[in-house]
């Protein structure tokens, strides 16, 4: 796989980001509540127990970039992001091990009054699918998600190689804090780079030498 540079890999990570944020919008937001119309206005960003969200390595740094350059943040509102997200990771026990995705949190980019503070610039894939619908049959397809995030996956890969995995988000800002010392970021690097590089040699010795051509799947709709 070739090795993007990260300035690259962040700028394709923009462009993926704002086409499918076109795409809900202009396809099905039309059905959705209207957020500023809503009761408790945060609710489904702040609701510990049902936010999951999980990004990638490139899609921390691109929140980080987007937090550096905001007009919206003075440089303590932008600290104390992250010492909410420190705080999220203490509080709900945030770890990157294990199944992350049974660990729910509090999502620290949300700023009442303000709301997501990087919705238009780096707001993850499921932040862009949610919102709330009376009719299942208005909701996108959660294969929209997918797809969005397989490409952004592979944006991560081509940055960082095998050092890397989806973690809460919390978490991913905590290792990106522009404050911190960085040794946990690079133990995990080395933790997850020699764990892909050990199943990576046990599959290839499991492949056969000859190598035979596969049809895709059908796909029933």
């Amino acid at each position: 796989m070739r090795r993007l540079p990260e300035d690259e890999a962040l700028a394709r990570l923009k462009r993926e980001k704002a086409s499918f944020q076109t795409h809900v919008i202009k396809e099905f937001e039309h059905a959705a509540r209207d957020c500023r119309a809503c009761p408790t206005k945060g609710a489904c960003c702040t609701d510990a127990h049902f936010v999951n969200v999980h990004v990638t390595r490139l899609e921390a740094v691109a929140i980080r970039r987007t937090l550096e350059r905001t007009p919206r943040l003075d440089s303590r509102a932008r600290r104390a992001v992250y010492e909410r997200a420190r705080a999220a990771v203490a509080r709900y026990d945030l770890r990157a091990s294990g199944d992350t995705y049974a660990q729910t949190f509090s999502c620290p980019l949300f700023e009442p009054g303000a709301g997501c503070l990087v919705h238009r610039r780096a707001k993850p894939a499921p932040c862009i699918q949610h919102a709330c619908y009376d009719r299942w049959e208005d909701v996108p397809p959660v294969e929209l998600q997918w797809q969005t995030e397989r490409r952004v996956e592979s944006l991560n890969a081509q940055a960082y190689g095998a050092e890397w995995a989806w973690l809460p988000l919390p978490l991913w800002l905590a290792l990106t804090d522009p404050e911190a010392d960085g040794r946990e970021l690079q133990r995990l690097a080395r933790e997850w780079g020699a764990r892909r590089a050990s199943r990576s040699n046990s599959e290839a010795a499991r492949r056969p030498e000859r190598r035979t051509r596969r049809s895709l799947p059908v796909l029933k709709r």
